[in-house]
């Protein structure tokens, strides 16, 4: 046994199969339990009928605090992480849930790295409705996301803010189980769920992380009580590992802002960064940059006032309006390999070659904007894909000409559909149509910002 590491004999003396048992039973598990079970799985000694067996147990009796957290942490410990205490100043990271037309990473980023934060941040890949911010970004001809750890980290030090791609090394465990959940109807389960988003931010090593939870129709959080119990627990996990976590419980029921797409929401976003675009994209992103900043060296047990709130969007207000974010968004395109001629000329993304009016049959005022609609469409166009290995169409996406409480005429143009190629038009101009409700009066504005936890 002197050549058997200390995880392999761990491993033999715990089975897979009493682990299976237990959970099956509604027991709760040690956390060398579940570490011999993530580390058993990535090894390759715990199948993947056995691991299927072990999530559809959880989805069924469920993860407490403790669990949650030491599934977390064998997810972390299954491969590399990414070490920012080189990195002078505070370090902060944000996540968002996924929804339609979410562009805010784009404004954000850069927002917060002309505040003198750092924002060295990962992300991932549109699947289904919800656009990835990689995918966007990648519309901009020559930009890479993918980026070595040093290069990564360089840029984090050079520029402030980087956004790239997971690397292979980067929490393995997650991959593999996903891989599982997503066949195996064990995709809607809290706890996996968290550990999931907390295992990647945690092994990215911002000592700040914001997780912006979207509830709606075109979120996977359909009602507030859902998306505030994962809030609760990804920030108990974040808690539990020292790490200052706060979340903010945001509206998906319509698409934000008026771009859903990849090559259309850059364009947007850069709108957005030069002081103008939707409103409700700069108040959002408003918003959640004054909460992370505010947190942002603060002990977890440390409340912020409403002034330091205040004073923190004063200034990122500023900082939009002087052009300063801009720039900070030229200076990361251009590290990345990007034509940052974007910025001055948006034309320079890819266009479409073709495109179609959606008008309105009737008039009235608009009740409601079907996010989950609208994505689909999209996603029937080319800016989205079904499967992980999809292609996308940059230059596909959907243009909103019209919004939840605007008033319309019979004819008057509700969206504008742009794409390249051969793709499901009338299916999608019919999705874009039902996604409108209309009404005799305005609807009641809906917040932005539901609620925030952690504060």
């Amino acid at each position: 046994m002197a050549n058997v590491s200390n995880g392999a004999i761990a491993r033999m003396l715990i089975r897979t199969y009493d682990i299976l048992a237990k959970k099956r039973d509604g027991g709760k598990h040690t956390a060398d339990e579940i570490r011999a079970l993530v580390q058993g799985f990535v090894s390759g000694d715990v199948t993947d009928y056995q691991m299927s067996a072990w999530l559809m147990a959880v989805c069924i009796n469920g993860l407490d605090g403790e669990e949650t957290a030491a599934l977390t942490e064998a997810m972390i410990a299954s491969g590399e992480t990414v070490d920012l205490s080189s990195l002078q100043g505070l370090t902060v990271d944000k996540h968002s849930t996924g929804g339609v037309g979410d562009k805010t990473t784009l404004v954000l980023a850069p927002l917060l790295a002309s505040a003198g934060l750092t924002v060295a941040k990962m992300s991932g890949r549109g699947l289904g409705i919800t656009g990835g911010t990689l995918d966007k970004l990648e519309s901009i001809a020559g930009l890479s996301t993918s980026l070595s750890k040093d290069q990564f980290l360089q840029q984090a030090r050079e520029v402030g803010c980087v956004i790239a791609g997971q690397t292979a090394d980067l929490v393995p465990a997650d991959k593999k189980m996903y891989a599982l959940r997503d066949v195996t109807a064990t995709v809607e389960c809290v706890p996996l769920i968290a550990a999931s988003v907390m295992s990647k931010k945690l092994a990215c090593g911002a000592s700040t992380i914001l997780l912006d939870v979207k509830v709606g129709s075109g979120a996977f959080m359909k009602d507030i009580e859902s998306a505030r119990q994962l809030a609760r627990t990804m920030i108990d996990i974040g808690t539990r590992m020292r790490r200052r976590t706060v979340a903010a419980i945001t509206g998906m029921d319509q698409p934000l802002g008026l771009a859903v797409g990849n090559a259309v929401e850059v364009a947007e976003a850069v709108k957005a960064l030069s002081g103008g675009g939707p409103d409700d994209l700069r108040q959002l992103c408003l918003q959640l940059g004054a909460l992370l900043a505010a947190a942002a060296g603060r002990r977890s047990s440390e409340p912020i006032d409403k002034s330091a709130l205040s004073a923190a969007r004063r200034r990122l207000a500023g900082l939009l309006s002087s052009g300063a974010a801009l720039d900070k968004f030229r200076q990361m395109v251009a590290a990345q390999g990007g034509d940052s001629r974007v910025v001055e000329d948006p034309s320079r993304l890819p266009q479409p070659s073709f495109h179609t009016v959606v008008r309105s049959a009737s008039a009235g005022y608009i009740a409601a904007v079907d996010a989950g609609a609208i994505g689909r469409a999209a996603g029937l166009l080319g800016a989205g894909r079904q499967r992980k290995e999809d292609a996308i169409d940059p230059t596909a996406g959907i243009l909103l000409r019209k919004k939840t409480g605007d008033r319309t005429e019979a004819g008057e143009e509700l969206a504008l559909l742009v794409y390249s190629g051969t793709v499901q038009v009338e299916p999608a101009v019919e999705l874009v149509r039902s996604a409108f409700r209309f009404a005799d009066a305005p609807p009641e504005p809906a917040p932005l910002i539901h609620e925030t936890l952690g504060f």
